[in-house]
């Protein structure tokens, strides 16, 4: 019940759930450690060249994207490998597939990259 004050310990529990997850995520995952690597570098150079509005929104919501294409990607393959630690082809589909996703998101980030970034770096050259 709303009123009870068990809903508001259930949202904060679950927040710290969340924000668990996350750290698990970027503090042990390579793939993921250099994905907020490089979004790191893509929002110092948002400074650096002033981008619009506009642009740190399409920036923002690629980052998160990818972030969370990889989550769930490393969520399968735990799952995957948990139910069937010795190498079984249709699990490798089920790998491959989900790798894939974060292809997908990863792909659409570097063509937004570029379409922001393309005319300040040719203003430079």
């Amino acid at each position: 019940m709303i009123g009870d004050g068990n809903f508001i310990k259930g949202r904060a529990l679950s927040l710290k759930y969340v924000f668990k997850g996350m750290w698990l995520l970027v503090s042990r995952e390579h793939a993921a450690m250099a994905q907020v690597s490089i979004f790191a570098l893509f929002i110092v150079l948002g400074i650096v060249f002033g981008i619009s509005t506009v642009e740190w929104v399409a920036q923002t919501i690629c980052c998160g994207m990818i972030l969370t294409a990889e989550a769930l990607n490393t969520a399968v393959e735990k799952i995957c490998d948990y139910i069937q630690p010795a190498y079984d082809r249709r699990i490798g589909f089920i790998k491959d597939v989900s790798a894939g996703a974060v292809g997908f998101a990863a792909c659409t980030g570097v063509i937004v990259v570029i379409v922001i970034y393309y005319k300040y770096f040719a203003a430079i050259f």
